[in-house]
């Protein structure tokens, strides 16, 4: 059986955290929106995490996977 190729996991691992981001962006939007009855400082703190989420964790994990020079 083939071994699966690292770079394919590693794409859908950034694809999910991608995903996991926008939805929890898009959850704090709905709290601000005051369409899902919780605190406005709980929507804040989840559209701010779901855009660290979504913009800066998957080129985190680009950066750290990266094949090092040799």
């Amino acid at each position: 059986m083939p071994q699966p190729d690292p770079a394919a996991n590693r794409f859908w691992i950034m694809q999910a955290m991608r995903l996991s981001g926008m939805a929890l962006a898009i959850f704090g939007a709905l709290i601000l929106g005051k369409i899902v009855d919780l605190p406005q400082i709980v929507g804040a703190i989840f559209l701010v995490l779901g855009a660290v989420d979504f913009f800066i964790v998957p080129i985190v994990l680009a950066k750290r996977w990266k094949t090092p020079d040799q």
